[in-house]
């Protein structure tokens, strides 16, 4: 018997979530720890888990995430995108309630490269007239 799985990438600056939701009891997994040893700080938890408490289904799925790159604040900001996205997969119906809150944009920024010639993307180094 194969088991309902539901995929949802979700990026943030460098980082990268890749999160599947499966029926359950509501277990969080990231890289194979619990939720709350992953992200020790409680708003990022929170803030990780906004798409579940929208459409009030923390209790409905287990959420299974592999997150790679970045810091943590963008690997949360990634699981928070992946989570929505894998939530509309499951239910279309959500998709609306999740774009009203602004859970499926993707945050485009990231660092600016560093140009030749420059100490870092846009510094340079101070003038000098004499």
């Amino acid at each position: 018997m194969a088991v309902v799985q539901f995929w949802g990438t979700g990026r943030r600056k460098r980082a990268v979530a890749r999160v599947r939701l499966v029926p359950g009891d509501g277990r969080i997994t990231v890289n194979e720890q619990d939720v709350d040893e992953y992200f020790p700080l409680a708003t990022m938890r929170e803030w990780a888990l906004t798409p579940l408490r929208v459409v009030n289904a923390m209790a409905d799925y287990d959420v299974i995430a592999r997150v790679h790159g970045g810091g943590v604040s963008g690997q949360a900001g990634a699981l928070r995108h992946g989570i929505a996205r894998a939530l509309t997969v499951a239910q279309p119906e959500l998709r609306k309630k999740l774009k009203a809150e602004g859970l499926l944009t993707r945050d485009p920024r990231e660092k600016e490269r560093r140009k030749y010639g420059l100490k870092k993307a846009r510094k340079a180094s101070q003038f000098s007239k004499r």
